[in-house]
């Protein structure tokens, strides 16, 4: 069984024999572990000048780094998230993965229309129409959704592809930003369009969200997606509550606390890794062992390869 079936088998809660399977959502220390720069923190300002020799040869080195630092960690997909010059870019930097690996690997890019947390510069502007423009937002939330689920469905008929991460966040670490009424009206509509136009295409669904999701988790599970990503356990959620409440309807990923792989003890660090593997795995299927958000920038290498190395020795299903 490749990688690619446990990943796919695991985010339908089939059960899978050996490790459990992991990924990041995204791995940006690829210049300490790989001596290369990330796809996304490079600069193609003269995307549009270069030869078709040359852009050929950058996709082919963001191939590269998406599928070195996968099978340096023993990672079960990719997504895909950065491409210069749109949609046919990213094609291709699947179809060189591909070429690469085989089907070594799930394969996962970026959908997902919803509104999410409003950024500093326009967030009164977005709270006053969450009361004061109903009609207008609706309006947003469908062409976005129409136009995500419109390259999503591009991709899609390539073949490349396994699933899609949506990635908008909803929650802060004390709270959901939107109340239960908002998320009813303004974003669970579209994520259960969007969730169900997917699984139309074939692909699975994994969806992201940082903060304390405890209070909206039933009507994000009602949505329907295959997974949810990120169970943050700086925003107050159990991963053994919501196995128990929720492993049933929806496969679960992360949970190992970012706060304290970067800051705390090492011997902090090695329990909350023990734990999340313990309490990920105790249905015996439906769990993908990583960080509750990403191996961000500023991380410590050492302390992402320890949480590796205990899961190489630990998260192996009996």
């Amino acid at each position: 069984m490749t990688e690619r079936e446990r990943f796919v088998k695991t985010l339908r809660r089939e059960p899978v024999p050996g490790r459990v399977p992991t990924f990041e959502l995204e791995f940006y220390l690829t210049m300490e572990a790989l001596g290369r720069v990330h796809p996304s923190h490079r600069r193609y300002g003269q995307w549009k000048q270069m030869s078709a020799r040359e852009q050929a040869l950058h996709l082919r080195d963001m191939a590269e780094v998406f599928v070195g630092f996968a099978r340096k960690y023993g990672h079960s997909a990719i997504h895909v998230n950065a491409a210069p010059g749109g949609t046919e870019t990213k094609i291709r930097v699947l179809e060189y993965i591909r070429e690469m690996s085989g089907d070594e690997f799930a394969l996962l890019v970026y959908c997902d229309p919803t509104f999410s947390i409003p950024g500093g510069g326009n967030m009164m502007e977005f709270s006053e129409r969450l009361y004061e423009d109903s009609e207008g937002l609706h309006k947003e939330a469908q062409l976005r959704t129409m136009s995500v689920l419109c390259e999503t469905e591009w991709i899609a008929k390539t073949g490349l592809i396994d699933g899609v991460c949506m990635c908008s966040d909803y929650c802060f670490n004390t709270n959901p930003f939107f109340s239960r009424e908002m998320f009813a009206e303004y974003i669970a509509p579209y994520l259960k369009q969007a969730i169900g136009a997917c699984r139309d295409m074939g692909l699975c669904t994994i969806k992201h969200t940082d903060g304390n999701i405890m209070p909206i988790i039933d009507m994000m599970a009602e949505c329907g997606p295959d997974a949810i990503h990120s169970l943050d356990p700086q925003g107050g959620v159990d991963l053994a509550a919501v196995s128990r409440d929720w492993g049933g309807k929806v496969a679960l990923c992360g949970n190992v606390n970012c706060a304290l792989l970067q800051t705390g003890t090492l011997e902090e660090c090695d329990a909350d890794i023990r734990r999340a593997l313990r309490d990920g795995m105790a249905r015996g299927a439906g769990y993908v062992f990583c960080t509750s958000n990403c191996a961000y920038t500023g991380l410590p290498l050492e302390r992402y390869e320890r949480m590796n190395r205990i899961w190489r020795e630990e998260g192996v299903y009996a």
